[in-house]
């Protein structure tokens, strides 16, 4: 049965972390002003109540891991570290100047990239340039992500003395030929090492990413993966598909054929293995993807109805306003979206202009921001309402009758008012929140977008 529903609702679709998707937003009627006054309007609703969130990119590596689909430059010149990060900061008083009122920082996370390229003391000075123009909330969660190979005591200690409490480490596969494939070679010992350090230093939240679908991937490496894993119980997970976009990423993504890569039916049993394993030694699937431990916020979080999601995945807290700082970074007021330009050097030539470095993005309809609700409910909590809380639209009937088909296969459950995921429905939540995706619908695109949904 598992394998009729694979083959049926394996189609390309989005991952959802935003709504509209990116290939969908509204260029021509977008604008720089008026994402500024989208992120003004939010800002002065929400900074004194819940704070904002901001996201850093930093886009360095030293050598190009084959399945990332992230923007990075490669580069073994640690000279570029300086400029970056002045530009970063002249970046954030740009914004700074547009706020008026000093923000209160509720989330702090570094991306890349590899952020761990840059050195403790720059990581510090970049931390504390932020942090020196605003205040913080008083449950404020900085993390980053960290690449096992290059993490050391320093790092995670310069990081921990500015408030950093959470660190995830990029595992993908234990297997040496799989890593040999993906270009990521990193011993246990070394994601050992890093989960051990940040531990004893005192992060109270140490996570593992976790990929299926590698090239050369078998079940016998997933279970290795998994039992490796659970040596180390990290307290949270993302144990997620591969992504595979060569048509987006370039040649990134090319270094392995088509066919090396596990058939769909093989993805699912991946997973599904994963997931057994995992729910053997108390590890909680939180929305699409994510595992965690009781003991974890992300878990906590889920209880209380408070899981978030946006552009950085799966959060514990939601903020309505969400500032993207460094190249390709994307910003979220809730009323807009706006992406900065994906060139280091275009980047800095416009903060060379004092502009903010934007180029695209997308200010939401009342429909978008209804939408864009129903599809955070079914990816965080697996259910969305209607009646009472004015998240009626007129597509939503025949949405529903699109929707008999997967409850027929009893992936959801409908009611008067609601649409509810089941256990069996959760593996297939994409599926679902494209039902309601009304862009989409409207306009199929034509050329490859989105990675497959199994």
């Amino acid at each position: 049965m598992l394998s009729s529903l694979v083959k049926k609702y394996n189609v390309a679709g989005p991952r959802y972390t935003s709504y509209p998707t990116v290939p969908y937003w509204d260029n021509t009627t977008f604008s720089l002003e008026k994402w500024k006054s989208s992120l003004v309007r939010s800002f002065q609703e929400s900074n004194s109540k819940e704070g904002i969130s901001l996201y850093i990119h930093l886009p360095f590596c030293e050598s190009l891991c084959t399945f990332c689909g992230c923007n990075k430059r490669i580069t073994k010149q640690h000279n570029v570290e300086s400029p970056y990060i002045n530009a970063v900061l002249k970046e954030w008083q740009l914004y700074l100047d547009v706020l008026g009122d000093k923000p209160v920082i509720k989330e702090l996370h570094l991306g890349g990239g590899t952020p761990t390229f840059f050195s403790p003391e720059n990581l510090t000075r970049l931390i504390k340039g932020i942090l020196n123009k605003a205040t913080l909330a008083v449950n404020y969660e900085f993390s980053f992500e960290g690449h096992p190979n290059n993490t050391t005591r320093e790092h995670l200690q310069a990081l921990y003395d500015v408030g950093f409490r959470r660190v995830s480490y990029g595992v993908q596969d234990y297997n040496p030929v799989v890593q040999k494939a993906i270009h990521r070679i990193q011993p246990f010992e070394h994601v050992k090492r890093a989960t051990e350090l940040a531990r004893e230093i005192g992060y109270t939240s140490v996570g593992h990413d976790i990929i299926f679908g590698l090239p050369f991937q078998t079940l016998g490496h997933i279970k290795e993966t998994i039992l490796k894993t659970k040596e180390l119980l990290p307290d949270r997970l993302a144990f997620y598909s591969y992504a595979h976009v060569p048509w987006i990423k370039g040649n990134g993504q090319r270094g392995f054929k088509d066919s090396d890569l596990p058939s769909a039916e093989l993805k699912r049993q991946q997973y599904e293995l994963g997931k057994q394993l995992l729910a053997e030694v108390g590890y909680e699937e939180i929305g699409m993807d994510h595992f965690a431990l009781k003991t974890d916020s992300l878990y906590k979080s889920m209880v209380s109805e408070k899981l978030h999601r946006n552009f950085m995945g799966y959060t514990a807290s939601k903020t309505q306003a969400m500032i993207g700082l460094g190249v390709s970074s994307i910003s979220d007021s809730w009323y807009g979206f706006s992406q900065n330009v994906k060139d280091i050097e275009s980047y800095y030539r416009l903060l060379d202009e004092n502009s903010i470095p934007v180029y695209r993005g997308h200010i939401l309809s009342k429909e978008d921001l209804i939408i864009r609700k129903h599809i955070l409910n079914l990816m965080c909590q697996f259910k969305t309402i209607w009646n009472a809380n004015d998240l009626f639209f007129k597509e939503l009937p025949d949405i529903l009758i699109e929707l008999k088909e997967m409850e027929n296969d009893k992936l959801i459950n409908i009611g008067t008012d609601y649409v509810e995921v089941t256990e069996k429905g959760r593996p297939f939540v994409r599926n679902i929140c494209m039902a309601f995706d009304v862009l989409l619908k409207r306009k199929q695109p034509e050329t490859k977008l989105f990675s497959m949904t199994v």
